[in-house]
């Protein structure tokens, strides 16, 4: 057959799978931090992307805790100690501490 370049098909599969694998690869997830420190979450606010881990860690002197109901509930943490969420769907996660219901925060995940 002239004009047609011959084509082992399983270097076509391979490739399709390489350019699929490619394709469907994640981008990196990224890891957001959130202090606590003088009765304050720092920011207050954070907007990730599903995926994306929000990582708290409290420099105060006394214990607190990060709660969203319903959603997810950190042990209580003593000075440097830290909680982490892996957000997997979109929404308003409004969070707060239940030893001191006046702190609280919000994580937007797009």
């Amino acid at each position: 057959m002239t004009g047609f370049v011959s084509f082992d098909r399983s270097i076509g599969w391979a490739l399709a799978a390489a350019l699929l694998g490619f394709a469907a690869t994640p981008l990196r997830a990224e890891t957001i931090k959130v202090t606590i420190d003088n009765f304050t979450f720092t920011p207050a606010e954070v907007t990730v992307k599903a995926g994306d881990t929000v990582t708290w860690t409290n420099h105060d002197d006394i214990p607190h805790t990060v709660v969203s109901a319903g959603k997810y509930r950190s042990k209580t943490l003593d000075t440097d100690d830290s909680f982490s969420f892996t957000f997997a769907a979109s929404g308003d996660y409004k969070y707060f501490c239940s030893l001191h219901p006046h702190m609280t925060g919000l994580v937007k995940v797009e």
